[in-house]
């Protein structure tokens, strides 16, 4: 009988008191490999992400997790140690994102992981892991939206593109991107004083208050936008659709202010607008290196280091906070070796 790897993790767990009622926490943990899930590929982790997904799991909230104890973390960079699948070989560098990280699978805030070689992706030449993993799933996210407006037909030309969240993860990259590709990008968030620098650095020409998005409103406004990329859904996301342009669309990606759609049919109807969803974590293989070969050509990596913080793991809970709490913009990445 060999002996064990130990490795770091933070593992999302789930107890139940004498009266039945469940308590859901996030720790951090030395564990060995017989914690690990089944899997073909087998990764020596070097770096993982904060993301909303992880804001939830790591503060004890319901709705991501699914199975207990769970390695948190909805992406993972590192490089392969042993491989099963032929598609992969010891040393090579890869990136997951979704497929089931921190939901049912054990996630990448460790220093190992053992996953289906079947939704890894090649590292891109000429992106670090660092800089991969703070692309993440926030901008894989961004990419899989950009690619729906793109084949709904939204261009340049069509008009300016809103996108709401936009100092968050997905935000932030969707802003750098649509402004990279030749669009007008307006930019919602609900501290232009604060972070209106910030976002017109990325590229927006113009700022929208959140707060004229988030209550309720009228089924059919003022047409502004010819595109929209929406992370926060529920009244923001009705009021985006009813603001859209004649044979616009929106993708909806995100559920930050709700998972409601108070809206009615009427710009569908009346407008041809189109609402596109975007899944990131199941995304086939095509998908994913579609996006991340059109991270690799589009995306400024410079601009994308200057939003980035780099942070070791046991502060991943204080970033998971901060994301929820709206302070945090831009990406955090957790070097889960540090």
């Amino acid at each position: 009988m060999g002996i064990e790897t130990e490795f770091r993790a933070i593992v999302v767990d789930r107890t139940e008191d004498a009266d039945g009622r469940k308590t859901q926490g996030a720790t951090l943990r030395v564990i060995d490999d017989t914690f690990l899930m089944p899997g073909d590929v087998t990764i020596a982790v070097d770096f993982s992400s904060i993301n909303f997904k992880d804001g939830l799991a790591l503060t004890g909230r319901p709705g991501v997790v699914r199975t207990w104890p769970l390695i948190a973390g909805i992406d993972l960079v590192g490089t392969v140690e042993h491989s099963a699948d032929p598609r992969w070989s010891a040393g090579d560098q890869v990136i997951l994102n979704g497929a089931g990280l921190s939901e049912t699978h054990h996630g990448g805030l460790a220093e190992r992981a053992r996953v289906s070689g079947g939704s890894l992706v090649r590292l891109p030449e000429g992106i670090s892991p660092a800089q991969a993993a703070a692309i993440g799933t926030a901008g894989f996210t961004a990419m899989l939206s950009v690619l729906g407006l793109e084949r709904a037909g939204v261009t340049p030309e069509s008009g300016p593109v809103l996108v709401t969240g936009a100092a968050g993860g997905v935000g932030s990259i969707a802003v750098a991107l649509l402004a990279a590709g030749g669009y007008q990008v307006h930019a919602s968030t609900g501290r232009i004083e604060e972070l209106g620098d910030y976002l017109h650095g990325l590229g927006a020409v113009e700022l929208v208050d959140r707060g004229t998005l988030s209550e309720a409103g009228k089924p059919l406004q003022g047409q502004r936008w010819a595109g929209a990329i929406d992370s926060v859904g529920s009244f923001t996301l009705a009021n985006v659709l009813a603001q859209t342009t004649y044979g616009g669309a929106v993708t909806s990606c995100g559920l930050a202010q709700g998972a409601d759609l108070p809206a009615t049919v009427m710009p569908f109807i009346l407008r041809a607008v189109s609402l596109i969803g975007i899944n990131s974590v199941e995304a086939p293989l095509p998908q994913r290196e579609e996006a991340w070969h059109r991270l690799r050509t589009d995306l400024d990596l410079g601009l994308l280091d200057s939003l980035t913080q780099v942070i070791p793991l046991e502060m991943a809970f204080d970033a998971a906070a901060g994301i929820l709490a709206g302070t945090l913009h831009g990406r955090t990445v957790v070097d889960v070796r540090a």
